[in-house]
């Protein structure tokens, strides 16, 4: 009986030992994961959550002669699987023109930035997708367009400010010297709550 009480006793530690071990080895896969990407969000990724679900977005827009619109877009967001893509399908009217497009944001681990890709499968041609540096400032996200050249060109970039929570204002600037930028299409999105959600 002593000896069933002592084999009892035993396998009853040997659990115990074979379960903090796993903890220990779950906690420190999940760790890694966290800072590599592993199916955990990183702290740069998780920044881009603020993004997620379905919002629609209503705004004004201004073409270089001046002449006004307006467009609405519809946007979809969630996750790639590996938690490493923030995956969004707009589908917009630009001024009575229909866009539909993929846009992918991610945090690359190599060069320490942030990148918006778009790609587009109406409205605008295939083969010249968006590919923008992106700023995470707290709740302001600057997508980087084109490049100022003084004289030539003028640069581009679009502004998001995130907050009140299921808000988001958005403008598309443009500038001619880099540091003065004007407005010229603005906006705002709005989180729609969905049943079941």
């Amino acid at each position: 009986m002593k000896g069933m009480a002592l084999l009892v006793l035993m396998s009853g530690a040997a659990i115990a030992v074979a379960g903090a071990l796993l903890f220990s080895s779950a906690a420190n896969v999940k760790a890694q994961g966290t800072t590599t990407g592993y199916g955990f969000a990183s702290a740069e990724l998780q920044k881009l959550d603020v993004s997620l679900g379905k919002w629609i977005f209503h705004g004004t827009t201004r073409d270089r002669s001046g002449k006004t619109g307006s467009f609405t877009w519809n946007e979809n967001c969630a996750w790639s699987p590996n938690h490493l893509f923030l995956e969004c399908t707009f589908s917009n009217v630009w001024s009575g023109k229909p866009v539909e497009s993929l846009v992918v944001d991610t945090y690359n681990t190599a060069d320490k930035s942030y990148w918006h890709y778009e790609f587009y499968a109406s409205g605008e041609k295939g083969d010249k997708p968006f590919v923008s540096r992106m700023e995470v400032n707290g709740d302001t996200w600057i997508e980087h367009g084109r490049d100022v050249i003084p004289g030539k060109q003028s640069g581009e970039r679009i502004v998001y400010n995130w907050g009140p929570p299921g808000h988001v204002k958005v403008a598309i600037e443009t500038s001619k010297d880099g540091t003065h930028w004007e407005a010229v299409d603005q906006g705002e999105g709005v989180r729609q709550i969905i049943k079941g959600e």
